[in-house]
């Protein structure tokens, strides 16, 4: 089975393009998601979230996660911690979840920050989404509702799309989406020849 690595910074569009290749029947794992689903599944890896950024990173049963932004987006080596206790849980339930999909050429993994966190060696090859800036912090301010402050702040702590196109197989530069669907498709039918 083959597992391509679909990434780019916030509000790139990543998840748009994620659902192109949905709709090209390519099945599609959401690693940001499943993430948060297995913060708060997993007794295991709640319990060292607990004993990292202690209770309140859960309220009742959910997972508090504007208590665990406010910890973790300013604090790199806190979030480094976090980090290394999710993405274990989530590279193993990626590989678990992939294997299952056994009838189709490939599969996908989403994920922000496969090249920064050196994960995108596991992948067959690495696609990347990009914006410009501008269009990235419109997006942004749309779908979020937050301060144009905060989002430059969020992505002060990303890599640039400049410093991951070197990591990436292929590159979908996202501003319009008519471009963006032709190149979904290009790259669909190349990674089925191989």
């Amino acid at each position: 089975m083959r597992i391509i690595g679909l990434t780019g910074g916030i509000g790139s569009g990543k998840s748009t393009v994620a659902s192109m290749f949905r709709d090209l029947g390519v099945p599609v794992y959401n690693s940001d998601l499943r993430a948060k689903e297995l913060m708060t599944e997993s007794a295991e890896l709640r319990a060292a979230v607990i004993d990292l950024l202690g209770p309140q990173a859960y309220a009742g049963s959910k997972l508090n996660r504007s208590y665990i932004s406010q910890k973790v987006f300013n604090d790199r080596d806190l979030l480094e911690k976090l980090n290394q206790l999710v993405h274990p849980a989530v590279r193993k339930d990626a590989g678990m979840w992939a294997r299952a999909q056994q009838n189709v050429p490939y599969v996908l993994q989403e994920a922000a920050i496969l090249i920064e966190n050196g994960s995108y060696k596991d992948f067959y090859a690495i696609i990347l989404v990009t914006a410009p800036i501008d269009t990235k912090l419109e997006r942004l301010l749309k779908r979020d509702g937050s301060k144009q402050e905060e989002i430059l702040e969020r992505m002060k702590n990303q890599w640039s799309d400049a410093e991951k196109i070197p990591f990436a197989d292929f590159v979908i530069e996202n501003n319009e989406l008519e471009t963006t669907r032709r190149k979904v498709l290009e790259i669909h039918r190349k990674l089925l020849e191989n």
